[in-house]
């Protein structure tokens, strides 16, 4: 018995060692590092650009009646002015309403073009909440520290940028190879609109037989990583590979109704009230993608040793982490299609049954979850088999982009050369964005924005307060000058 102990203990000594040593040698791959030379920006006028269309009150509305297009007109006439470079050198078209694109015609038309998008429109700022601003929303206010306003972070900061760039390109005469095209949607943020203008411009390309060697949208920023003791001073940069789908669905249950003095058992929505249960308490399946992994090995590589001993047997602790995940709201939706009750209704009087009671569920469904096998799965759990259920605004999830592509190579090359402490690495964005409407037309489609922003900052998106940090500009401006010069490029 005494040698069997010894003998268990000494392998448990000797696997403790082996996993030392693995823990040890488990570090991030050493990238060569570059230095961008170029450094020609005009931040001033960034600034004053920025803040300027903030202050043009570019709001959509799922109702396109609703939306004042002759602000969206006043937002053109300020482009124009601003960036006369571009009204001059590129060609504009003005897809109706306003979308817009630009195309900068490149030496060799033979070459597959690239693409950068953006969305002119914002979310509208909630009634009464104006007072609870530092500074006005539509003022732009540039107080040295901030600028402050709506689409500050959500995405005239990126739009300009973007403009920014290829204005100072021009002006140094640069010419690219590949056409260069900048498309301008004008209602990204009504999500599963019927008019949306990306989609139009994509329909546009695609019908002129132009295919796109690289989109680059919104997507992940910059983001510090610094908890003492595990992971200290660095910027994890998420590059966007896919994007989740969006599906609003109506659960309805029928009943007889009748009045509330003489109630059943059950009414129709306390019958909807079990269906509701029965979907909550059967979530989709959840699964660590091979991105996740990815996610996930790369910051455990850049944490310190102890650490370390536990992120290097990622395999074994999977199973365990993905039910750490599915604790937690904002893990969870990392890796499953998400469930989320929004709204309800029943009868119209307090007194009066209802013969019909309603819910809408909200779903976020992962890359390969169509709208239909979301209301294949409610009808699955529910224990009622009479329910309707219908689909309201949807989208389906994207397909993934490769991360061995040429144009994610350069993106992930500048986000280390803008960051040398940057843990690079693909994800899967939680919201929606414009680019999906160019998979007919591109397999290369990232979501990137290359801005040092904290969680907490990022939070004030579509919030009150919403703000940029004026120190995290220079090098977005260096990342797009860059990144239009090299993805441009034939090689």
């Amino acid at each position: 018995m005494r040698k069997q102990t010894i003998a268990v203990l000494s392998g448990i000594g000797a696997l403790l060692a082996g996993n030392a040593v693995h823990a040890a040698a488990f570090r991030p791959k050493k990238n060569a590092v570059r230095i961008l030379s170029d450094t020609n920006i005009d931040l001033e006028r960034y600034r004053r650009n920025l803040s300027k269309a903030i202050s043009f009150r570019t709001i959509s509305n799922m109702d396109p009646s609703k939306t004042d297009w002759d602000e969206f007109g006043r937002f053109h006439a300020f482009i124009d002015e601003a960036y006369p470079l571009i009204a001059e050198k590129l060609e504009k078209e003005i897809v109706p309403p306003k979308s817009i694109i630009y195309r900068w015609k490149g030496k060799n038309p033979s070459l597959d073009a690239i693409a950068l998008c953006g969305h002119q429109d914002v979310v509208p700022v909630s009634a009464g909440t104006e007072d609870d601003w530092t500074n006005p929303p539509f003022d732009g206010v540039d107080d040295g520290e901030f600028i402050w306003g709506r689409g500050a972070l959500d995405m005239k900061n990126h739009l300009i940028c973007v403009l920014e760039s290829v204005e100072t390109l021009l002006e140094e005469g640069f010419e690219p190879e590949r056409d260069v095209y900048l498309l301008l949607g004008d209602n990204e943020e009504v999500v599963g609109g019927t008019d949306n203008g990306a989609a139009k411009m994509a329909a546009i390309l695609e019908e002129r037989g132009v295919r796109l060697d690289v989109v680059l949208d919104e997507g992940g920023a910059m983001l510090p990583v610094d908890i003492k003791g595990v992971i200290n001073n660095k910027y994890l940069a998420g590059i966007g590979i896919a994007e989740k789908g969006y599906a609003d669905i109506t659960i309805t249950v029928p009943a007889k109704g009748g009045h509330s003095s003489a109630p059943p058992k059950h009414s129709a929505l306390g019958r909807l009230a079990c269906v509701i249960r029965d979907i909550e308490n059967h979530q989709f399946k959840s699964e660590l993608t091979p991105q996740m992994k990815f996610l996930f090995s790369e910051i455990a590589k850049n944490c310190t040793y102890p650490v370390r001993l536990l992120g290097c047997n990622m395999k074994l602790l999977e199973p365990v982490l993905k039910q750490v995940l599915k604790l937690i709201p904002a893990g969870a939706c990392m890796i499953r299609t998400t469930t989320g009750v929004t709204m309800a209704s029943g009868s119209s009087a307090a007194n009066v049954l209802p013969q019909r009671a309603s819910a809408t569920v909200n779903f976020r469904a992962m890359p390969g979850v169509s709208t239909q096998d979301i209301i294949d799965h409610i009808r699955k759990v529910s224990r009622y088999k009479d329910i309707e259920v219908s689909s309201g605004i949807s989208k389906e999830a994207s397909y993934v982009s490769p991360t061995d592509s040429r144009s994610f190579k350069i993106i992930a090359d500048l986000a280390r050369a803008i960051e040398p402490n940057a843990i690079v690495t693909p994800f899967l964005v939680m919201g929606g964005t414009d680019a999906y409407h160019y998979e007919g037309i591109c397999e290369n489609i990232y979501r990137y924005a290359p801005f040092k922003v904290s969680t907490g900052l990022l939070l004030c998106t579509h919030g009150t307060n919403e703000r940029i940090p004026v120190g995290c500009m220079s090098d977005a401006l260096k990342f797009f000058k860059a990144f239009i010069r090299e993805a441009s490029d034939e090689i």
